[in-house]
């Protein structure tokens, strides 16, 4: 059975694009959460880009007093790894793969997909980019961190194991302590992964310096 794919928003930087960004938000926001940094980024020059902005689906998350909301999976605590939502998780990864397969479908290839995460989106990003069969250009992790941990080493597929990562977290982030991002980078670093991480003077946010940093990214992996 074909897996059912997400509703989403889309920019192309010009006509006939043969990248692709896919964008995932964060906790409770939606596809919409970051449409106004595409222009930021001065994507112009770049080659063609198409950026997919996917709608997690709705579902009751425990931390917030079992309120629906868009979710990549449920937070039952504050710790964010304690009691993760395994199978929710798992979940959102098939929806992300059917995006790329989308994708490969409309004639780009896996190698010209970037998948980019902010909080909650980071952490399916880093989940599912190190476990997919297919060589992404690369992966962004934004104030995000690494779920299931204990089952990368088994899990990972060595598809993606030269792959860039880029980790960016704020120095006073209350949400998603730095401690979390810096022990994700710290495993994906033991494990043999490429991981340029940098902080920012921001709490669980994004700022200009960071947007900067995201595009010389872009950049380097689609090969401008």
């Amino acid at each position: 059975m074909n897996q059912p794919l997400l509703d989403a928003t889309e920019i192309e930087t010009a006509p006939n694009p043969d990248n692709a960004v896919i964008w995932l938000h964060g906790l409770g926001a939606d596809g919409n959460d970051f449409l106004p940094i595409v222009p930021e980024l001065g994507m112009k020059r770049a080659p063609a880009i198409r950026f997919v902005f996917p709608n997690a689906p709705v579902q009751p998350v425990t931390i917030n007093g079992g309120m629906p909301m868009r979710a990549w999976y449920d937070i039952r605590t504050a710790n964010l790894q304690n009691q993760e939502d395994e199978q929710g998780i798992r979940d959102s990864e098939q929806l992300i793969k059917a995006l790329i397969a989308r994708e490969n479908e409309r004639g780009i290839p896996t190698e010209k997909i970037v998948l980019i995460g902010f909080s909650q989106g980071s952490a399916m990003t880093l989940h599912t980019g190190t476990r997919l069969d297919r060589k992404l250009a690369g992966m962004v992790g934004l104030s995000g961190y690494l779920p299931l941990p204990d089952l990368l080493a088994a899990e990972r597929n060595s598809a993606n194991q030269d792959t860039p990562i880029f980790m960016g977290h704020g120095l006073q982030d209350p949400v998603v302590v730095l401690d979390r991002a810096q022990a994700a980078c710290k495993l994906l670093t033991k494990l043999g992964y490429s991981v340029t991480f940098k902080t920012y003077n921001m709490p669980h946010s994004v700022c200009v310096p960071e947007i900067n940093d995201i595009a010389d990214f872009l950049r380097k992996v689609l090969g401008h």
